[in-house]
């Protein structure tokens, strides 16, 4: 344990060299700042314990997310692509009921990110893309048809938005299928008051550091069942049976299924707790600047109406990942020219998500079959958007003008 006076110092320290990298108003990073003073304390007390991998913490950050989200079952792991992992391959596992098959096929939308799609296909099940909504960017529910070999659909919840999960949960149950919703983006965002991320069978997120919350690394995995749940434990470390209860053992080193080691720390896990404490904080404060920055750049002499922005899915209270833009399709020319200048200029960019994923180098290596007249969404997503980042911390009026400057400068290339 560390001593009062001791805690003081390091927290004196820690407040000093914070205040030292404070964001300079003529840069806008994703994100400015991932961890407070007590975030890093947390870290340290792990540390200096002698506990730092996966122990006590790690389950009551497990307990506090259930409770936070309203699952029954939640699993820490090392990353959201982890979570995306075990959830794809408890699917397929032998001792999951009615599980998949090699070669059944999966939906997906084009717009998507690349460890959303290949643990499924690493699975042996086959993907089908479809397009997405332009509202929203994520899966236009109006586009799904029944299909008697498609038993799975992973949906991802963009950049804190969502498609009509009362249409796409109808479509799930009258079809028998299951559903993994990939929320790396949203954690905290809710469909009719209901947490994404709990309506299927799984929900997976991500604590990476631009993320909700972060820590540093890091991932959850929610579930329903009990089964699932003993599933995913068992193949989260080795597929070691250490720590379930009612199972006979001829020693401590009892193997039961396949497994990774997909484990997490407690010293990530403290900080994710530290995070979570304040999360719905993080979430009004991104949604507030969101406000400041669109109300900004629209009231500006300069605006023409050069982007487009998007907005909540009707029924979604949102937790926003970040402020994507769509370019106007006068100015597409100028787009790479224009991300040049922002990123020159200390605005970081990012494509939303990984664009249309058809067009990625990888998937020449497989030949997917698909009609690019069907895609035209995704398409126009990918030629046109981009993101930038929310601040969690109040947006002065300094950055908001110097923001909106730089976005505004795309008429002059």
């Amino acid at each position: 344990m560390i001593s009062k006076n001791d805690k003081k110092y390091l927290e004196k320290l820690i407040n000093k060299i914070s205040k030292q990298k404070s964001s300079n108003i003529d840069q806008y990073p994703l994100l400015e700042k991932g961890f407070t003073t007590n975030d890093i304390m947390k870290g340290i007390e792990v540390l200096l314990s002698s506990k730092i991998t996966m122990s006590e913490i790690t389950k009551k950050f497990e307990n506090n997310f259930s409770k936070f989200v309203g699952s029954k079952y939640s699993l820490m792991v090392n990353s959201g692509s982890s979570a995306n992992l075990l959830a794809a391959n408890v699917l397929i596992n032998p001792k999951k009921k009615d599980r998949l098959k090699v070669g059944d096929e999966f939906i997906i939308p084009a717009i998507c990110w690349s460890t959303s799609l290949w643990p499924l296909i690493q699975c042996g099940l086959k993907p089908k893309f479809l397009d997405v909504n332009i509202n929203n960017y994520c899966l236009d529910e109006k586009l799904l048809k029944k299909d008697k070999k498609t038993k799975l659909i992973m949906n991802i919840h963009i950049l804190g938005n969502s498609p009509n999960m009362d249409k796409l949960n109808d479509f799930v149950k009258s079809n028998n299928m299951y559903l993994i919703e990939d929320t790396c983006e949203a954690l905290g965002s809710k469909f009719r008051s209901k947490y994404l991320g709990t309506f299927g069978d799984f929900g997976t997120y991500s604590f990476y550091y631009s993320h909700q919350i972060t820590s540093g690394e890091g991932g959850m995995v929610v579930c329903k069942t009990k089964e699932d749940y003993e599933l995913l434990y068992t193949m989260r470390s080795h597929g070691w049976d250490r720590g379930l209860k009612n199972i006979k053992k001829k020693n401590n080193f009892n193997f039961i299924n396949s497994g990774f080691n997909l484990r997490p720390m407690d010293l990530t896990a403290a900080i994710g707790l530290s995070q979570l404490k304040r999360l719905n904080k993080m979430i009004k404060s991104r949604s507030q600047n969101r406000k400041l920055i669109i109300n900004k750049i629209k009231s500006s002499r300069f605006w023409d109406n050069q982007f487009t922005f998007f907005n909540p899915s009707k029924n979604l209270e949102p937790s926003w990942f970040g402020l994507p833009l769509l370019i106007n399709k006068k100015l597409i020319k100028h787009k790479e020219k224009f991300l040049k200048y922002l990123n020159s200029s200390k605005i970081e960019t990012r494509p939303i998500l990984s664009g249309n994923f058809l067009n990625q180098p990888a998937c020449k290596l497989y030949n997917f079959r698909h009609n690019k007249k069907k895609l035209r969404v995704s398409q126009e997503i990918e030629d046109r958007g981009f993101f930038i980042g929310l601040p969690t911390n109040d947006i002065s009026s300094e950055t908001l003008n110097f923001l909106t400057e730089k976005l505004l400068k795309i008429k002059d290339f």
